[in-house]
């Protein structure tokens, strides 16, 4: 069965558009009862968000049955072995619905990033795969831990958490080095490729050379308009507020799609494989956000149709 979640902003741009913390909660709840699978939220130090896992934690207080995810988190920056805590805390706060999505930074974005924590940029994502290895050694009761970037002699004893081994742990990249990476350590894919033949590639070469169960899954930016030039209008706003670029650039790096609820469902159709989409709304603008919501469910109502022969 196929997922789809909602990735809702709490970065800096819709902070100062006017959205509250607690609005951020009530866009959980409202997700979770338009019948949506899942809620996410991002991370990042370059544009001032709010802390991710305390927003899940609030995300977790309010809501009963929607998975709570990071897409995705920069496990870098933060003290490993806390934020192992932190993680088995919030699933078992949630019990056991919390599920996270990880990724090593954005050459040329995230190098501030790495310095703000005093963490080196070389060989991130060794020190990445060390951590989440981390995580489930402390989730699994081991007593030390050495990696190659990463050595402990001796580990702090948790409580155990809500599922065997802890929450899942997927990977937010598309490199070759990704995909061969992604079916050996981790739990699931989460790319957001421009083009459905590039991620179908990714996903088959994941396959062939995977060790473990991997959940396929796609990060998707959506603009629900039936209007095409009202469409065209927001996806540039939106791509020049939280890029800073035009929207044929970023449309080049990552999936972006926008049409009528028919349209858009049919685009993100090409991605076969998927088994949980993660959609963003392309609006720092509240109000529009708001707009676009049951939109966006409307959009995953159609997607959930059997399709024909």
């Amino acid at each position: 069965m196929t997922n789809y979640g909602l990735v809702i902003p709490t970065y800096q741009p819709i902070l100062d558009a006017g959205r509250t913390a607690p609005e951020l909660v009530a866009t959980a709840v409202e997700a979770e009862r338009l019948g949506l699978d899942s809620v996410w939220v991002g991370d990042t130090l370059a544009r001032a968000p709010l802390d991710a896992l305390t927003v899940l934690a609030a995300f977790a207080a309010r809501t009963s049955r929607v998975t709570l995810g990071t897409s995705a988190l920069l496990p870098a920056l933060r003290n490993p072995l806390l934020t192992a805590n932190q993680l088995l805390s919030l699933d078992l706060l949630s019990s056991g619905r919390l599920t996270v999505a990880v990724g090593a930074g954005f050459a040329g974005r995230s190098e501030p990033e790495f310095a703000f924590a005093g963490v080196p940029w070389e060989r991130r994502r060794a020190r990445l795969d060390d951590i989440v290895a981390l995580w489930r050694a402390v989730w699994s009761g081991a007593t030390s831990f050495h990696g190659s970037v990463l050595h402990h002699d001796t580990l702090p004893v948790f409580p155990a958490p809500a599922r065997p081994g802890g929450p899942p742990v997927w990977l937010a990249a598309y490199t070759p080095g990704a995909l061969e990476r992604v079916g050996r350590l981790y739990d699931g894919w989460l790319p957001y490729p421009p083009d459905p033949a590039d991620y179908g590639t990714g996903l088959s070469r994941i396959r062939a050379t995977a060790s473990r169960p991997v959940t396929p899954a796609l990060f998707a930016t959506v603009l629900v308009e039936d209007d095409p030039v009202r469409g065209g209008e927001l996806l540039e706003e939106y791509c020049e507020r939280n890029y800073g670029r035009p929207a044929a650039f970023v449309q080049g790096i990552q999936m972006q799609v926008r049409g009528s609820a028919a349209e858009v469902a049919a685009q993100l159709r090409k991605y076969e494989g998927v088994e949980h989409f993660l959609l963003r709304i392309a609006s720092t603008d509240p109000k529009v956000f708001d707009e676009q919501l049951p939109r966006v469910a409307e959009v995953v109502n159609l997607l959930r149709l059997p399709q024909g022969p």
